[in-house]
């Protein structure tokens, strides 16, 4: 069922960008403008559940070359839910396989029509390199280690929901910093609205150098748990690594994964998010991500929320809808 749109008004003057790449490159008022944006789409659609008819005759592509549950299914909702079509691409069984680069297929699929290419790489800088390369928008739904801009948003967006305001929070990274493209996402925009960040986790994880991006490096969550307002629970990436990074996987879980014992300890407001896909009693316990403290599928309603309004501002400057 379509609804009305006539409350949707134009794309605000702020939002100049024909691409979505990183959150790096972004102001605190373009970060803001993508939030309310969503929220205002999440409350229009009745919680993403309705559509809107925005992007009608929009067609938008999701170019995955890693696998992909959450993001690659909310991009193709978040489009129909805007009433624009939604083009699924598998690099298996592509002409990849025959020798097509990489650039000459994602040229091909935009000569079909393309007005924006969300795409998913394992080498950092793909998203950058194919907007140089085509006339259409460009959204970078993860590349490599490096950045995941929509997942550090929603992340965002869901903190905002329940604290109204991130400056003065301490929001803790805990986990898998150095492979994480969910870490630096949240680090750039989490910073540039306020909030005091702190990653956490193994040494061979975790590099003093992260200290040069104005964040605090702990290697103990025992010691920052009580000071922290929300902690972002990453995955250990084991297929990014050549080498295991800590003696097992059941030391790693007793001295970093939330469970009851550590979250007696903690804020009793405190607000445990996690990017996805959890790995139970590794990270996190069972009796902690199914809490009233986890907000975990919040986080997947507002990816789709968050992945409306990215597509909608970067499909055109001053559309009026």
């Amino acid at each position: 069922m379509s609804i009305d749109v006539s409350e949707i008004g134009e794309i605000p003057a702020v939002w100049t960008r024909r691409h979505l790449l990183g959150l790096e490159e972004l102001s605190a008022e373009e970060l803001v403008c993508v939030l309310d944006a969503a929220v205002m789409f999440k409350e229009a659609t009745g919680g993403c559940r309705q559509k809107l008819s925005v992007l009608a005759g929009r067609t938008c592509a999701n170019l995955f070359f890693e696998a992909s549950t959450r993001t690659r299914t909310s991009f193709a909702l978040a489009a129909r839910r805007l009433g624009a079509d939604a083009l699924d691409f598998s690099a298996s069984g592509s002409s990849l396989s025959k020798g097509e680069t990489f650039i000459d297929t994602a040229k091909n699929i935009e000569a079909m029509g393309i007005d924006v290419v969300v795409v998913r790489h394992r080498t950092p800088g793909t998203p950058h390199l194919l907007a140089q390369q085509l006339d259409c928008s460009v959204v970078n739904a993860g590349d490599g280690p490096h950045e995941h801009p929509t997942q550090g948003l929603l992340d965002i967006m869901t903190i905002r929901e329940h604290r109204r305001e991130l400056a003065g929070l301490t929001v803790a990274l805990v986990g898998d910093i150095s492979h994480s493209r969910t870490a630096r996402s949240n680090i750039w925009g989490l910073k540039r609205l306020g909030a005091h960040v702190i990653v956490c986790g193994p040494s061979t994880l975790v590099s003093r150098r992260w200290e040069e991006l104005g964040v605090e490096v702990s290697y103990n969550l025992d010691d920052i748990l009580p000071r922290c307002d929300v902690l972002n629970l990453l995955r250990i990436q084991f297929e990014r690594q050549s080498t295991r990074p800590f003696p097992s996987v059941r030391e790693y879980a007793h001295l970093y994964a939330m469970n009851r014992e550590r979250l007696a300890r903690a804020k009793d407001d405190i607000m445990i998010l996690a990017p996805g896909p959890i790995n139970r009693g590794v990270e996190i316990t069972p009796d902690v991500a199914d809490g009233p403290q986890s907000v975990i599928l919040e986080q997947v309603t507002n990816g789709l929320a968050i992945r409306m309004a990215v597509l909608w501002l970067v499909c055109g400057a001053n559309l009026r809808l």
